[in-house]
């Protein structure tokens, strides 16, 4: 069976006074039919930045994609003009974007934003889109959904503005969803019902989802395969059960470390040392070797940047000499 979406050698930059940022460099992966896809790692790793740039929506300037392909049912998205991608974006690959207050317009009602993508992608009437608008509010558990579809954004609290948003992707039934960390800015409570809803909208509509996040353990609730970025490629990813019971990069076992779950009580909590590498100055060797706690620094590649690799079936690794050496027992 071929794959929803086929990304590969996926490259962008973003041009600055007098410097070159390759947020994403080289980045390939595929996505199936109702699977849940995961991209993880710490904040400016560039995963935000893979995402957008499947669709165009990376500023322009100062951003730039330099090369790469993404088949989407068989056409590149990268090689479409705007009018083709407008067709797509909303329609059949819609956004969760991690902030609502900034996503929603907070000078429409939401009864407006919730039927603009259905009468301009499915050319509904405004009666029939505003019914299957309150239908999809109940749906992600907006009670008196009737009533609060014409209220504005600020009169939700931030757990209600992303069961918006969610409601917002999904009103078209889109054939992918791209969540980019959804739940960051809720508490643990809210958070665990977006992540429920999310799960229980995908499996009602077969949706396939992207799902971006720095938080592992988030991952391992709602991910079937994982993608470990870090300063602008994937480093290691595996079907996130072989993740978590056999990780080989050292960067996804810091990750793991510093769930706060998984600490010891009264034990200090992992921190990962460093800081993540300037992408203005281009990487030769291993780019995680300044921080890679193996304490091996001398068998650190330092003229090119270590290759994925697989370790076992379906399971892929960055393997530079300085990540597999044997490294401290006490932190590895």
């Amino acid at each position: 069976m071929s794959a929803l979406l086929e990304v590969k050698h996926l490259e962008t930059s973003f041009a600055t006074r007098g410097s070159l940022i390759k947020a994403v460099d080289g980045v390939s992966f595929s996505l199936e039919k109702g699977q849940t896809m995961g991209i993880v790692g710490e904040s400016g790793s560039g995963k935000s930045v893979t995402c957008y740039s499947l669709l165009d929506l990376i500023p322009r300037p100062p951003g730039q994609i330099d090369g790469g392909s993404a088949l989407f049912k068989g056409r590149d998205l990268l090689q479409m003009s705007e009018s083709e991608l407008r067709s797509i974006r909303g329609r059949e690959i819609s956004f969760i974007f991690q902030d609502p207050m900034t996503s929603l317009n907070p000078f429409m009602k939401v009864s407006s934003q919730l039927t603009e993508p259905l009468r301009i992608h499915r050319g509904f009437s405004r009666k029939e889109a505003l019914t299957l608008a309150i239908e999809e509010l109940e749906a992600v558990g907006i009670r008196d959904a009737s009533k609060r579809v014409h209220s504005y954004p600020h009169e939700f609290s931030g757990g209600m503005r992303q069961r918006v948003m969610i409601a917002m992707a999904l009103i078209t039934r889109p054939e992918i969803l791209i969540a980019d960390e959804p739940t960051t800015a809720l508490d643990v409570t809210v958070q665990q019902q977006v992540l429920n809803l999310i799960k229980k909208r995908q499996q009602e509509l077969g949706t396939a989802v992207i799902f971006v996040t720095h938080d592992l353990a988030v991952v391992s609730e709602i991910c079937d395969y994982v993608n470990v970025m870090y300063a602008g490629r994937f480093v290691e990813r595996a079907p996130v059960r072989q993740l978590f019971s056999d990780p080989r990069h050292p960067y996804t076992m810091a990750l793991q470390r510093s769930i706060p779950a998984l600490q010891e009580r009264g034990e200090d909590l992992h921190t990962i040392p460093g800081l993540p590498p300037d992408l203005s100055v281009p990487i030769k060797g291993c780019a995680f070797a300044p921080r890679c706690d193996k304490r091996c620094p001398d068998l650190a590649l330092s003229a090119e940047r270590p290759p994925l690799t697989e370790v076992a079936s379906e399971h892929w690794a960055q393997l530079c000499p300085c990540c597999v050496a044997p490294g401290d027992p006490d932190h590895i």
